[in-house]
Order: C-alpha cells, then structure tokens, then sequence
C-alpha cells in the first residue's frame, strides 16, 4: 500500500496554521480540540473467488443477492468519503483531531491523524481488507501503527469529562459557527457521524449526551463532518 504513508515534514516555505493567538501551531505537540467516531460503517469482507475483499453494492451485487443480503446495505465507500473529508482538512493537519471508526459489527478502529488514506476507493479497499485481517496498518518508512483495531467500547478511550454529541438530521438544529464556540476546548468534544447508507446513528450511540443537526437538510456524512471541522478552524483560527 504505497498510498498508506505518515505525511512528511512539512515543506519549507509553507505558512503554518496558526492558534487564535496568532502563535504558530505545531502538530506534534498541539493539543486534541475534536474527536470523531465514524460510527456503523459498513466494513465487511468476503471471499469472492480467489481472494478476500471489502463487500459493497457496486461490485460485489451478485455475490451479496446469492447470500440474501441487501446490496444497498453494503456502502463502505461512505467512510472512504469521510476519511478523506477529515483526515484532509486544516483542522487534522494542524494536530487538533482524532477519528475512531466503528464499524456495524462492531469492530473499532484508531485511525493515525497522521495517515494519509489512499484517494482511489479500490486502494482504500485493499487496505480495509489487510486491516481487518491483520487488526493494523504499519506505516512504510517507521514501525508506526497508521491504523489499529482496538478494544470496545469506545468510550474506553475517551478522555475523562468529555462532552459527547451525536449528529443527526432528527437532532436539535444548531448553528455551528454559535455553536462550537460555546463548547469547552479542554477536555475536547467527541462527535458521532455516522457512515451507514440507511437508518440513524441514535440507535447505535447510547452514550451521548445530546443529539444535534449541523443543517436543516440531510447531509452526507462527509459533508456534515466539512461543516464541523470548518467551524472549528474559523474558532481557532486555522487558515
């Protein structure tokens, strides 16, 4: 997996993201602001002829009609999509975030800020399929772990005191920009999003505090997670 790498140092000559206070934010040593757990992602493997591989709609209909499942059900490119929605921004690359994932059957997974997921979905496949058979993904120049499956519950790894919100169309409407300036920075806020095709995350989070809309339409996953780390970037002042 050539794609999965740890980002290098920074280029000389780029601008650093920068704290409200104007100082210049270093990643290793920056403090997490937001946690993010991707929760129900459909991540399913199968062998499919000769080899193994990560189940979904578009390529495996025929395979998942024969076993009587509903081939709508199987979207994990909706976490591929949001990886790269958060894993991308600002807010990541300034050090201020950590993502879990976890998928409907239940397995959780530390996703590395520093891991840089494949762009194409048919690597990003292949590497869900090694994760899930080999429980991590080693960075290719060091012994870092990018992604590790870990132990449930995930609440296990939550910082103490941590306010824990859910996201959700049915939730409380919130303006985001009001909103997370508001929120207390230490210890940070966790954040559920979920990346299923179908139904809501509330039934699957019974550990939230509280449940709230980013927008008064549905949206994607990886849009409503664009929202939030955006809000939090113009808080913190992350350019």
């Amino acid at each position: 997996f050539e794609e999965v790498a740890s980002r290098g140092p920074r280029p000389q000559g780029r601008e650093q993201s920068m704290s409200a206070d104007g100082t210049p934010v270093d990643p290793k040593k920056a403090k997490k602001k937001v946690i993010i757990v991707l929760e129900r992602a459909c991540l399913e493997t199968a062998k499919v002829g000769k080899d193994y591989v990560l189940l979904d709609c578009d390529n495996h209909k025929n395979f998942l009609l024969k076993h009587k499942r509903n081939p709508g059900d199987y979207r994990p490119d909706i976490l591929h999509q949001c990886l790269l929605a958060v894993l991308d921004s600002p807010l990541n690359k300034a050090g201020m975030l950590q993502v879990y994932v976890r998928s409907q059957k239940g397995v959780l997974i530390e996703v590395n800020p520093q891991i840089r997921i494949p762009r194409t979905y048919k690597r990003f496949a292949g590497l869900m399929v090694h994760l899930l058979h080999k429980l991590s993904v080693s960075a290719v120049d060091s012994p870092a772990k990018l992604m590790r499956v870990i132990k449930n519950p995930v609440t296990d790894h939550l910082p103490a005191g941590c306010r824990k919100v859910c996201t959700s169309v049915k939730g409380r409407l919130v303006s985001l920009k009001d909103y997370v300036p508001a929120l207390p920075m230490d210890p940070p806020t966790v954040f559920v999003v979920g990346t299923m095709a179908h139904g809501s995350v509330e039934e699957a989070v019974d550990w939230a505090e509280e449940c709230i809309a980013v927008s008064e339409y549905p949206l994607s996953g990886a849009a409503a997670l664009g929202r939030l780390c955006t809000a939090y970037e113009n808080h913190l002042g992350i350019l």
